[in-house]
């Protein structure tokens, strides 16, 4: 595949997978043997991990949630985005009550593809800092 082909299959999934939930266009992207490399110790590392985050934790608690994509470079058969989720905390956020605070989660991912499927996923965000700053008021 072309760097602009895959480039394209991960901004594919950051809209309608992340930002609109699509489960039909998460269930084509994705590899059976997917695994998220950025998963906590202990935690599931699948595909349906990385789906619960988002239709669970992430969009139900951000109302006017959007990707938006800052930078991508494509090389062999990775592909390395830089992006913010953000929305308005309208919902719990794990454990959060709900502020009415905008919300910005920046985020560096790479994501390895294999016959145009998400095979490997690694990834750093500031989510962290984010639920600091919520619960701090």
């Amino acid at each position: 595949m072309t760097a602009n082909e895959l480039k394209a299959i991960v901004r594919r999934f950051n809209i309608e997978v992340i930002q609109d939930g699509k489960r039909a266009s998460f269930d084509e992207l994705m590899n059976s043997d997917f695994i998220n490399k950025s998963a906590p110790e202990g935690a599931p590392a699948g595909a349906e991990s990385l789906w619960d985050f988002f239709q669970n934790v992430l969009r139900p608690a951000l109302s006017n949630f959007q990707v938006t994509i800052h930078d991508q470079i494509a090389e062999a058969d990775k592909v390395t985005t830089r992006k913010t989720l953000s929305g308005l905390h309208t919902g719990p956020l794990l454990g959060i009550a709900p502020t009415g605070r905008q919300v910005a989660i920046d985020v560096i991912d790479i994501v390895r593809i294999r016959n145009g499927k998400y095979v490997e996923h690694w990834g750093q965000n500031s989510l962290p800092g984010v639920l600091t700053a919520l619960r701090a008021g």
